[in-house]
């Protein structure tokens, strides 16, 4: 089969699963992470393109996250300029 490069939203969207996974391994599950958080880690996941990942590839997420032993509870977005958080738990 031959190599297939990742688009830019494949791209970003590994790096929103290994975000997330960097900070549940640090902190312990079950937590509640923020994006301020992920724009720490890594400043190039602007919340526009957070949500947009998040709904065009929760499966690379899924897969991450379940990979290190993880599940996502819940994803919230409360609209422009109010935030949105994942809630991680152990699987």
């Amino acid at each position: 089969m031959a190599f297939k490069p990742k688009s830019a939203s494949e791209t970003k969207a590994a790096d929103l699963a290994s975000s997330i996974v960097r900070i549940a391994d640090r902190d312990g599950a079950p937590l509640t992470i923020g994006v301020d958080q992920l724009r720490q880690g890594n400043p190039r996941l602007t919340p526009l393109a957070i949500g947009q990942m998040f709904r065009k590839h929760g499966d690379t997420l899924d897969a991450a996250l379940a990979e290190r032993g993880y599940a996502l509870v819940d994803y919230s977005d409360q609209g422009p300029g109010r935030g949105m958080a994942f809630e991680i738990a152990p699987a």
